[in-house]
């Protein structure tokens, strides 16, 4: 952890500048974006494996998303060090060499202080936004005048970074009400929202807010059985777990959600991922490297979050799932990612060319 003798540092501006993709993609008011919050691969030693996550961005980008959010809850990033967090998100955004924007978590540390120190240090790896915990402003017991206050600490410690908020599951999950988000949006400072409020309403009081505000923050529902409500009431996007197993379904589902020619097989689609989305929580991040295995990526079932093995009767069900997924792609006409093709290795070059 870094000590409050480092804070005097804190408040200086970043040399790192938000790249012209992410800029060009929040003016783009159309677009709808799936973004998969990412899992984190571990070799046999429970290292990082940092030539799986490269396959998984390729994987990713092969379905089609359209931004990355590393070092998040799926990432397992209350397991690993600091040091790999940062190790982590700059192999990701070197990877993706700015095909898409990526996005990461940094309100790490124990002060407001530790956490503007880090999410520095994060958004010098070449993020387009450092995103914050809402749980980690506040107490399970404060009260939202203490959440702004740190908030607004934070704004002026991390000066120019573009700063992304996350209703986060963990350390506990402190959702943001209707006029604290409105408080929020106001200091101009947050271009990002993933939000896992769940109930509709709470929802659409925010997006209400939003489109009112003149704010360019891009809003992402991270609850997979919201996703046709949420983009038909014009959330930006969607960045659920069930990326993490189909992402081309979740793709074709914010690509058509709004399609009025679409909508009877988009309203079957919803209701198939509503029917399956509690299964796929159970054991959760372990079921996702599982049903990635299925698939034929080279994702071993190993986890720093949990020790337990997948039982039998979640296999099955895991099973049984992927042949769901194989069946809407079929109805839907979507061609899944050819894994066999996308791990060949790539041609060598002729020296002689």
């Amino acid at each position: 952890m870094y000590n409050d003798a480092s804070a005097n540092t804190t408040n200086q501006p970043s040399s790192h500048q938000p790249s012209a993709i992410f800029k060009l993609y929040n003016m783009d008011s159309l677009q709808k974006k799936f973004v998969p919050v990412m899992i984190t691969p571990f070799n046999l030693k429970a290292k990082v494996d940092l030539d799986v996550v490269s396959n998984l961005i390729d994987f990713y980008l092969a379905a089609g998303v359209k931004g990355f959010f590393a070092n998040c809850l799926s990432s397992e990033m209350y397991s690993i060090s600091e040091d790999e967090r940062i190790e982590l998100t700059r192999h990701v955004v070197k990877y993706v060499n700015g095909r898409v924007p990526v996005v990461a978590t940094g309100s790490f540390g124990l002060t407001i202080e530790d956490k503007a120190e880090f999410s520095k240090r994060i958004y010098d790896t070449g993020i387009d936004a450092v995103i914050l915990i809402t749980g980690h402003y506040a107490n399970i017991e404060d009260s939202d005048e203490i959440l702004l206050k740190n908030f607004n600490r934070m704004f002026t410690l991390t000066s120019n970074i573009p700063l992304g908020m996350y209703e986060c599951p963990a350390p506990y999950k402190r959702i943001i009400g209707p006029e604290t988000f409105r408080t929020l949006l106001s200091a101009n400072r947050l271009v990002y929202h993933k939000d896992t409020s769940i109930d509709l309403e709470k929802v659409k009081a925010k997006l209400d807010i939003l489109k009112v505000s003149g704010s360019k923050m891009e809003f992402y529902d991270a609850h997979s059985p919201n996703a046709m409500y949420s983009l038909q009431m014009g959330a930006r996007g969607m960045s659920s777990i069930s990326g993490n197993f189909y992402p081309e379904i979740l793709v074709w589902m914010v690509n058509n959600a709004n399609n009025p020619a679409k909508q009877e097989e988009v309203k079957w689609l919803q209701s198939e991922i509503s029917r399956v989305d509690p299964l796929i929580h159970v054991a959760y991040p372990m079921s996702a490297k599982y049903f990635l295995r299925k698939r034929g990526l080279p994702v071993r079932t190993i986890s720093r979050a949990t020790a337990l093995e997948l039982t039998p009767q979640q296999k099955q069900t895991l099973d049984e799932i992927h042949s769901s997924f194989e069946t809407w792609c079929e109805r839907l006409k979507i061609k899944p990612v050819d894994i066999e093709t996308l791990l060949l290795p790539p041609v060598p070059l002729d020296p002689a060319i």
